[in-house]
């Protein structure tokens, strides 16, 4: 975008690219703008966005749970929850990878609040805690309690549901219409619906996501398609953004099938997996929230509406997925309901309902006053339940599951070889090519010789789940449950620390930036060419950090097939037979490829054959 100056088609290696709504690109491009054209500056406003999520996810949970909270601390719910998104497992591998998934994320959490606080408004009460237990958050919510007029969280609502449409497409729009109208019907309240300001937001959601969508049917018109391979007869942006990507996907029929697809149960357990190790509260937390909504008299407006949204927000996401196609990150939209739900039991667990009873001696224990707890009150039976559910589930769960991981994690870091100096990781690894459709489908090419490049990691993870298993509980047990879900915080930063160290090893894989260096330390110049064997993804890190446009031998397939019809397509889909006229031709070239020994084999006819780097399995050979 920054180098052709257009900011409504976003081209990929100079082919147009149809495949995603562009408000991440923009996020990057304008970071890159300001602070050049750096890896790092395209991924700083992805960073900043989840440092927003969080936010977004404490000022909720404060709205929710500041009445379950210990008193001295209202904010406790928000704490917990933000503190589980910043550590489980799924927000952080997902932002490894350059996706959308976790801003919808984030769109989806200030929708949910922005609805709760309109609806509060439209009803006349804002249902608020006394401004004793409620601190003000400026960030959402209750900064808004200085006007009861709805109008203005009704056009946030629809600003942030046209945010959410740029950035997947109409995911954005089906799953916060969807839970507003499920939660009105659940509540009797669609009567309230006209008064949403549905017109001046309707008019506020198109000023935003409209334009773009135009501009880029305009931009994009319809052509003649090739006959034969399953199109229509004509198609342009439309065709394939509207149809193909959406309707298409949602059916499994999408042109061409270039993903894979995650069975049903595997799918929800995944999710329960990216949320952990706090998921491990989640049953417990879920049955207080049905059992709040099945007995209207107990609990108070507050928690049924905690109950209710954070049952209803997941089961909308994974409900969609579950008729959808699906892949194992797409529930990530449904994790900030989980961290809220885990969240709630155990802010609940911290807290002591207002029932006076006098302490032994009359004394505050010091880890009392630290913790918020006041002894001065006895736990109601609400309190009493979820501190025991999350006891019994740190001690038959947590403690049994930590345990086994930190004992395999013992095992191969102990019992691993050692690796030589400078090997390759690619030549300990075992390919398993049927699992790369899925997004963490390298993780099974691992095997026992390839675990002593990771024996640092693996040392660290073992020690970092005895403090989540046996730490956390020892101190649950004790009665230092603050201590304890800090422990567990805590541990998990060691964890994703050592996991993150462990992709910086397993890199080579995944990535090219070190044969891309390689490539610019040879100072190729305008007219020489690089040349990826295979589809652009097998290599497209060559494209950023050389700054040079590739070639592709037989790569004119999955996410650049369908723009490569179009008539500006350029010229850079290689045969076999051109790959061999330009190795035999003055111009130097540079191949990327995954088989270098049958590449050797086959060009040295034609001209000799140098290898200049090797990584990860991949090779780059020049003529020259």
């Amino acid at each position: 975008m920054l180098r052709r100056h257009d900011f409504v088609t976003p081209y990929v290696n100079g082919i147009r690219f149809f495949d995603k709504p562009p408000l991440l690109y923009w996020m990057a491009s304008s970071s890159m703008a300001v602070f050049g054209t750096k890896d790092w500056a395209a991924r700083l406003p992805l960073a900043l966005a989840v440092l927003a999520l969080l936010l977004a996810v404490y000022a909720l949970g404060i709205r929710l749970f500041a009445e379950i909270s210990p008193a001295a601390h209202p904010d406790r719910g928000g704490f917990y929850a933000a503190l589980a998104m910043a550590t489980s497992i799924g927000p952080y591998l997902y932002t490894r990878f350059y996706i959308p998934d976790i801003l919808l994320a984030l769109w989806m959490t200030l929708a949910v609040h922005l609805f709760l606080i309109a609806l509060d408004r439209i009803k006349g009460t804002s249902q608020n805690q006394p401004q004793s237990r409620v601190p003000h958050v400026p960030l959402l919510g209750h900064g808004f309690s200085a006007t009861k007029s709805p109008l203005l969280p009704c056009l946030a609502f629809a600003a942030v549901m046209a945010l959410n449409v740029l950035t997947k497409g109409l995911i954005g729009l089906v799953f916060p219409v969807a839970f507003v109208l499920l939660y009105l019907a659940f509540t009797k309240q669609l009567r309230l619906l006209p008064r949403f300001h549905l017109l001046s937001s309707t008019a506020v959601f198109l000023a935003i996501a409209a334009p773009w969508h135009i501009l880029a049917a305009l931009r994009t018109p319809p052509i003649a398609l090739p006959a034969g391979l399953g199109l229509p007869a004509t198609g342009g942006w439309a065709w394939f953004y509207l149809y193909n990507e959406h309707i298409a996907r949602f059916l499994g029929r999408r042109i061409p099938h270039d993903y894979g697809q995650v069975p049903i149960p595997l799918f929800w357990l995944l999710t329960a997996i990216w949320i952990m190790p706090w998921a491990a509260f989640l049953p417990s937390a879920m049955a207080d929230h049905i059992r709040n909504l099945r007995n209207k008299t107990t609990g108070s407006a507050r928690q049924h509406e905690a109950a209710l949204s954070l049952l209803l927000w997941p089961l909308v996401v994974l409900g969609f997925f579950t008729l959808s196609s699906r892949q194992e990150y797409y529930g990530l939209p449904a994790l900030p309901a989980l961290a809220l739900m885990a969240a709630a039991l155990l802010a609940r667990a911290d807290a002591h309902a207002a029932i006076p009873a006098i302490p032994q001696n009359n004394v505050i224990s010091t880890e009392a006053k630290r913790s918020g707890e006041n002894p001065a009150f006895r736990l109601s039976p609400q309190g009493t339940r979820a501190r025991d559910s999350a006891l019994n589930w740190s001690l038959y769960f947590l403690l049994p599951f930590a345990t086994s991981a930190a004992i395999v994690c013992g095992y191969f870091a102990i019992t691993a070889p050692h690796p030589a100096p400078g090997t390759d990781i690619a030549s300990l690894l075992a390919a398993n090519p049927r699992f790369y459709n899925l997004s963490l489908g390298h993780i099974f090419d691992l095997t026992g010789a390839a675990m002593g490049l990771f024996r640092g990691p693996l040392i660290a993870v073992a020690v970092s789940m005895i403090a989540i298993g046996l730490g956390s509980y020892l101190l649950r047990r004790s009665a230092r449950a603050y201590a304890a879900n800090l422990t567990l915080a805590a541990a998990m930063i060691v964890t994703l620390l050592a996991a993150h160290v462990g992709l910086a090893r397993f890199y080579p894989i995944l990535g090219s930036k070190d044969l891309a260096e390689a490539i610019n330390a040879d100072h190729p110049t305008s007219n020489d060419l690089i040349i990826l064997d295979g589809e652009l993804t097998s290599g497209s890190a060559l494209v950023f950090y050389t700054r040079h446009q590739v070639h592709l031998v037989n790569g004119r397939v999955n996410g650049l097939w369908y723009g490569s019809f179009w008539p500006d397509a350029p010229h850079i889909f290689e045969t076999e037979a051109t790959l061999r006229q330009l190795w035999a031709s003055p111009q130097r070239v540079f191949l990327f490829t995954y088989k270098p020994a049958a590449r050797i084999k086959d060009l040295t006819p034609f001209a000799p054959v140098h290898t200049l780097a090797a990584a990860g399995g991949k090779t780059i050979l020049t003529n020259r």
